[in-house]
């Protein structure tokens, strides 16, 4: 008797795991498609501009001297505030009020190729395809297959 319930158990919570995986999936699927459809219509945006591989930016704040920018071995501090598509902050250096800094060869390739493009004081808002995030991966509270929008400023290099 206790096999047959130790099997029945088995069997519930493998038919239990695969359905939670197969939601898991579901999910990522639509917010890849809803990601891309907001990154097309955000590509026709004025001021939007996007790079061969998909980094979409605008540029919030620009400086004279665009010469200090850094390279992707470089360290960097900035301050910054990070959305999904639909408005729900994750992660923002800003509201906790402290900046932050780290290796741009450190992070999500976003952030890597986006940061070189900016030159010290600038701001930028990053729009990064999932490809660029954490592809089908999620990350704290960040689902699978979303594209990540982040408010950057570049306050120094290698600091």
């Amino acid at each position: 008797m206790t096999n047959i319930l130790l099997l029945v158990f088995i069997a519930a919570m493998l038919f239990w795991g695969k359905r939670r995986m197969d939601r898991i999936k579901q999910l990522a699927k639509e917010n890849l498609k809803e990601g891309q459809e907001f990154l097309k219509k955000n590509a026709e945006q004025e001021g939007v501009f996007s790079t061969d591989s998909g980094l979409q930016y605008q540029i919030l704040q620009q400086v004279e001297d665009n010469n200090n920018k850094p390279s992707a071995t470089d360290r960097v501090r900035v301050h910054y505030h990070g959305t999904l598509i639909d408005g729900t902050v994750f992660d923002s250096s800003v509201e906790r009020g402290s900046p932050i800094s780290f290796g741009l060869n450190q992070v999500i390739p976003g952030w890597t190729e986006g940061l070189q493009l900016m030159s010290v004081g600038e701001k930028y808002r990053l729009f990064i395809p999932s490809n660029l995030g954490y592809g089908t991966q999620s990350a704290g509270s960040i689902p699978r297959c979303s594209v990540l929008i982040f408010e950057v400023e570049l306050l120094g290099i290698n600091e």
